[in-house]
């Protein structure tokens, strides 16, 4: 299985503080059946911009780790690059790195709104070639208020990725709740953990897999990791209809 959404590198943004962490984690993956990861730390962000230089010199690092320690697991190098009305730019100058060196780019959306010009960046992107993956947008409070609002992006083809926490409850019920109906809608494409450490924000990449069985909905189980895998093939993704969703609102949970 591979997990498209984590942060693994060590001391440069909320994810690991050093070296140890990052291995430990990285042990868990394996022990959680991952095989292969897409190292995701946040760039462009408010709090965080960590460069693509420092993604390629600590992936190095980390590639020699894995080998030293035994960890049958391979990391990919990418960023969850925040929207920013430049980043078009960014991307032509691979100062903005899509997922694992696709035309995928994994896409962070501002906590609580939608910028007006979000639907025009996303067709610019595509017209450049790169597909935009937005994170988590179950975690975002104009969604979660107006699910709709999610439609409208996907249907200009940009693509979701839901969290593995979401779907286990990590972020509560209300949450969980909203996940699954993203899911049953079909307006996410692709899953990942976003692991920040083995505390607060672990994986549990296989307990959200295991939420969506127990609802039945295990052609989304595979179409999702289907997916995961077509992004290091850099292939199109296997995608059903959109659906419309309740526009029931969900904000005050945040």
């Amino acid at each position: 299985m591979i997990d498209i959404h984590s942060h693994i590198l060590f001391g440069v943004d909320d994810g690991p503080g050093d070296l140890y962490e990052t291995l430990s984690m990285l042990q868990k993956a394996v022990d959680e059946g991952i095989t292969e990861i897409i190292s995701t730390s946040h760039s462009f962000h408010p709090q965080y911009n960590v460069t693509a230089k420092q993604v390629t010199e600590q992936m190095a690092v980390l590639q020699e780790q894995l080998q030293l320690n035994n960890i049958p697991l391979k990391i990919h190098p990418g960023q969850e690059v925040r929207l920013v009305e430049n980043i078009v730019s960014l991307v032509e100058a691979k100062e903005a790195l899509t997922l694992a060196n696709s035309n995928y780019l994994l896409l962070e959306l501002p906590s609580s709104t939608i910028p007006k010009y979000t639907k025009e960046l996303i067709i610019t992107l595509q017209a450049k070639g790169i597909t935009p993956i937005i994170a988590h947008p179950e975690r975002n409070k104009t969604i979660a208020e107006r699910p709709y609002k999610l439609e409208e992006l996907v249907r200009e083809g940009a693509r979701a990725q839901i969290t593995g926490g979401s779907l286990a409850g990590h972020f509560g019920k209300n949450i969980q709740k909203l996940s699954l109906d993203l899911v049953k809608a079909n307006l996410v494409h692709t899953y990942g953990s976003d692991v920040h450490n083995l505390t607060t924000r672990p994986f549990l990449f296989d307990e959200g897999l295991i939420y969506l069985e127990k609802k039945k909905q295990l052609d989304a189980v595979d179409m999702l990791l289907e997916n995961n895998a077509r992004i290091i093939e850099n292939k199109n993704f296997i995608l059903y209809e959109p659906q419309e969703i309740s526009s029931k609102k969900w904000w005050s949970i945040f």
